[in-house]
């Protein structure tokens, strides 16, 4: 199996000796995955299916290294580089170049079976495939590939480039050389690397749900302002951001397809969500994305692909 690491530079698709990473799904993760891979000398395709959804994937990895242009983590210079790094697909005809895929579609089981199931044609077998899912079943989305083997979890955290952290699933039938690559792959990204089991919501996502969950049904009950309860958080704990913060910034629709999936895993009634996300969800408030969740926001593009998750 070829290394999945950055050697050389040219970042023409067709001449680049370089590793080259294919992200499938232009929306906020897959547009920050791109980034980080680009600014680590990877030669990049941000896929999406259409080309305004592409192009506006690019802009955002572009404004995400502007970001850390401006906190001084990344120079003028390199940022020119790496936005030189990335080129567009528009559809998956493209990741026959790649070396490693990284999916960033929405938080369905059925459309990260049928992406797979179409890459499969498409690349050859030496391709790792990396899914991004924050709490499906790794084995599950690798049960409908010829070779599931080939398969592993690689979970991001938003923003990409300022979260340090990576979450390795390997599914149950993951080869250990996979999982090898994907660990070297994320550490050459500069990421500090954790592994799970495949259980749904692995570590992160599970602990997360419960957290976010629980905000909202004090919210709802009444117990204090969504105000107070972020300030709680943050001053009592210590946190960064409160949770309905933070459930804003993930996504109310993601953060309920978490919940979902967590309920039809375990049937623990700490996973079952809040009537106000659903309802919420509904209304199509869905927090920074939207421009309208428990907070408001100035008005914002929708993602690459509709329902990408955050």
């Amino acid at each position: 199996m070829n290394a999945v690491e950055p050697s050389d530079t040219g970042s023409d698709p067709r001449r680049s000796v370089r590793p080259r990473v294919f992200v499938a799904g232009a929306g906020i993760m897959g547009s920050g995955i791109a980034a980080q891979c680009a600014l680590r000398g990877y030669a990049v395709t941000l896929e999406d299916v259409s080309e305004e959804l592409a192009r506006r994937g690019l802009e955002g990895a572009a404004s995400a290294i502007d970001k850390a242009v401006r906190h001084g983590s990344v120079t003028p210079s390199d940022r020119e580089e790496a936005v030189r790094n990335i080129d567009l697909g528009i559809g998956l005809r493209r990741a026959e170049l790649a070396r490693i895929v990284i999916e960033a579609a929405p938080e369905r089981l059925d459309v990260k079976q049928a992406l797979f199931q179409e890459l499969e044609t498409i690349v050859p077998p030496s391709t790792i495939f990396a899914t991004n899912t924050s709490s499906l079943p790794v084995t599950s989305i690798a049960s409908v590939l010829k070779d599931p083997g080939r398969l592993v979890g690689i979970h991001f955290f938003n923003p990409v480039l300022q979260m340090p952290l990576v979450e390795l699933i390997p599914g149950h039938l993951t080869r250990p050389e996979v999982v090898h690559e994907a660990r070297r792959f994320a550490v050459a990204l500069g990421k500090s690397v954790v592994t799970s089991r495949d259980t749904p919501g692995f570590v992160t996502t599970r602990a997360l749900a419960v957290l976010l969950n629980e905000a909202a049904w004090m919210l709802y009950e009444g117990t204090a302002t969504k105000e107070d309860i972020d300030t709680a958080y943050k001053l009592g704990f210590h946190h960064p951001m409160g949770p309905f913060e933070l459930a804003d910034l993930v996504g109310l629709d993601t953060a309920l397809a978490i919940l979902d999936v967590l309920w039809d895993g375990f049937h623990d009634p700490k996973y079952r969500a809040c009537p106000i996300l659903r309802t919420m969800v509904s209304a199509g408030q869905l927090g920074r994305k939207s421009g309208v969740g428990f907070y408001t926001y100035p008005a914002a593009p929708p993602p690459g692909r509709p329902g990408t998750p955050t």
